[in-house]
């Protein structure tokens, strides 16, 4: 077959995939699923109250004519961003794909559909609750990103700095622990399907539509093989996170991150290798 002939194919069956499993392999976000996922993370990663691992990945993209800097990143080449939540099982439970290269992670989760419909309280999520086996004060959920992300009640970061305490190191350690959930999520997506490793030789709208149902593929793979425990020996001992001088947020969202930092501290809230890796 001929090359235009191929890319027609492979854009038809790209928006079918999207159309016809978006439904099974990425299902409607709902106060139980978040429950799920939370539940997921307390589990396998020991931090709770977390409703995923947010991150943005640069989808490498060839060079557009006529499109100026827009899709130009600050990594020096041209992409388009794959922003995602990612739950314990590296599966893709939200993603926002398209974005211009040069924008920023945090721009675009704060503008995306997610972030709107939970900042206009029109998607349910589970009731503020006490941390498990403490009398904390009740704690909202709320998503893990990088030190790129904002400090919100729905959004935790590091603490920035280069002295830090023991109890804010802890804090980066067991939070560096869950957020790299969503960076695996995008390794096991990268090497599984290997078209991720070089510049996708498509337009910007056609890239889209071959990462939505990349995505969704790698949904469908994860629920039919299931959690594979040998994968979590990606997440155990980290490096520490690296330095930033960003610490802003609001009264609500520093004592929800100082709540969590004290109870990582506690016998009940504590790891047992947590001060090794730090």
């Amino acid at each position: 077959m001929g090359v235009p002939t191929i890319r027609s194919i492979v854009k038809e069956v790209s928006k079918a995939i999207w159309t016809v499993m978006r439904g099974e392999c990425m299902p409607e976000l709902t106060k139980e699923k978040w429950e799920a996922i939370a539940l997921g993370f307390e589990k396998r990663a020991q931090f709770p109250h977390c409703l995923g691992a947010v991150d943005g990945k640069h989808i490498r993209i060839i060079r557009q004519m006529h499109s100026g800097s827009m899709f130009y990143n600050h990594k020096e080449y041209y992409s388009v961003v794959l922003l995602a939540v990612v739950d314990s099982n590296y599966k893709f439970v939200y993603v926002n794909v398209g974005s211009y290269g040069k924008e920023c992670d945090s721009s675009i989760f704060k503008e995306s559909t997610l972030w709107k419909s939970i900042d206009s309280k029109k998607l349910e999520l589970p009731d503020e609750m006490c941390l498990l086996g403490s009398e904390s004060p009740k704690m909202p959920y709320f998503f893990v990103g990088d030190e790129a992300f904002g400090l919100n009640k729905h959004s935790m970061r590091p603490f920035g700095g280069s002295h830090l305490t023991l109890k804010k190191r802890i804090f980066n350690y067991r939070l560096c622990r869950a957020q790299r959930y969503v960076e695996c999520g995008f390794g096991i997506l990268t090497n599984k399907l290997r078209i991720f490793h070089g510049p996708l030789n498509v337009e910007p709208e056609f890239a889209v539509e071959i990462v939505k149902a990349s995505v969704l593929l790698h949904n469908f793979v994860r629920d039919r093989d299931g959690y594979l425990p040998e994968e979590t020996t990606t997440i155990i001992g980290l490096e520490d996170l690296p330095r930033d001088n960003m610490a802003r947020g609001g009264l609500e969202a520093n004592s929800t991150r100082n709540i969590l930092s004290d109870y990582f501290l506690t016998n009940v809230g504590s790891v047992s290798w947590q001060l090794n890796k730090i």
